[in-house]
């Protein structure tokens, strides 16, 4: 068992609906593991969608306020509690939150732990968790693509719209992808065909390239948007909603929002037409914690190898420490980036 005593805790703390700069740093002791349980030391952690709308209030389901929000993290193990597995001591491990991450040490359930593999380093192991996790799944599982299939993406450019677009080329599908125009010679260069979502009528512009309809879309907008998603499907297509991110400003309820896309989805899906409709959470769907646990660790396991083959490559955005997360927030939620952005306790 290697000790923690010597270092300290450090986290960021999300204490109520504030601007990134209201965030706040807390200092303290590490924790320690209790029966089957982990410490991690914390390599990388990161920004993504669901932290810029729990800043607002508007996750679906988030915590009360004041919470440390992180929805993701890899890290090393530094100490294990009496009944966790031997051996993990020492070992990089990732591990999906939902809140938390944004810390120096946290400590974890044993099974909640997801090896990485040897040759992968933190930063694009990070990328990976909770976007590769989401996009493998709604791929693989939800929508189920084919090789020869062709699908569009909403958001291609962004933390999981940029991991799907690869892992559907890899499983030799048509991808067709929206993103504004100084990201299409980096779509094209992966075999994209892209859509200016800003400047083009994009239902018009899939159309003409797919005159059949195509057979999956994965769309995270939400919003009225989302008719045109289910227009745009081919007999037998799947849409799978997995956002409400043009709700993201919005005042009001945050489930209401959610409550709609549902109540459309099981509308759709109750229409004799032959295609279907899917809203996807990656907590979602599990009766049971262990079969959540080992779905996570085999898909989570597929992703890592993906991008040690090659299939798939991370893009971190920008590295930042830790304590400049305010300024990571910023930097995630003015649509200037490409790729996911790093904290580094």
């Amino acid at each position: 068992m290697h000790s923690t005593e010597t270092e300290e805790l450090v986290e960021v703390v999300l204490p109520g609906t504030v601007e990134p700069e209201g965030l706040r740093i807390r200092r303290g002791t590490v924790p320690t593991a209790g029966p089957g349980q982990v410490v991690v030391r914390v390599e990388a952690t990161g920004v993504s969608f669901a932290e810029q709308q729990m800043r607002r209030g508007r996750y679906f389901d988030q915590p009360p306020f004041p919470f440390v929000p992180g929805y993701d993290l890899v890290g090393t193990v530094r100490a294990a509690g009496p009944g966790a597995p031997e051996g993990l001591v020492g070992t990089r491990v990732a591990a999906l939150v939902k809140v938390g991450g944004w810390a120096s040490h946290v400590v974890l359930d044993a099974a909640d732990a997801v090896p990485v593999p040897e040759g992968i380093d933190a930063d694009a192991a990070e990328t990976m968790v909770v976007n590769g996790v989401t996009a493998w799944q709604m791929l693989h599982r939800t929508a189920r693509v084919r090789a020869g299939q062709t699908v569009l993406v909403l958001g291609a450019n962004g933390g999981v719209g940029s991991v799907l677009v690869q892992l559907a080329r890899a499983a030799g599908a048509e991808v067709i992808g929206t993103a504004s125009a100084r990201h299409h010679e980096a779509l094209r260069a992966r075999g994209v065909t892209p859509v200016d979502h800003r400047t083009e009528d994009v239902a018009a512009r899939v159309r003409a390239l797919a005159p059949g309809g195509v057979d999956a879309v994965f769309d995270h907008v939400g919003g009225p948007g989302i008719v045109d998603s289910w227009r745009l499907l081919a007999p037998g297509g799947t849409l799978v909603a997995y956002g409400t991110a043009s709700t993201r400003d919005d005042k009001g309820s945050k489930q209401w929002p959610v409550i709609k896309l549902l109540a459309r989805v099981w509308l759709w899906n109750a229409l004799p037409n032959g295609r279907r409709a899917r809203f996807y959470n990656v907590w979602a769907g599990h009766r049971r914690v262990d079969a959540f646990r080992a779905r996570l660790r085999a898909d989570l396991t597929e992703v890592f190898e993906a991008l040690r083959a090659g299939d798939i490559t991370a893009r971190v955005a920008a590295r930042l420490p830790l304590t400049e997360a305010a300024e990571a927030m910023r930097l995630a939620e003015s649509g200037t980036v490409a790729g996911k952005v790093v904290l580094r306790p």
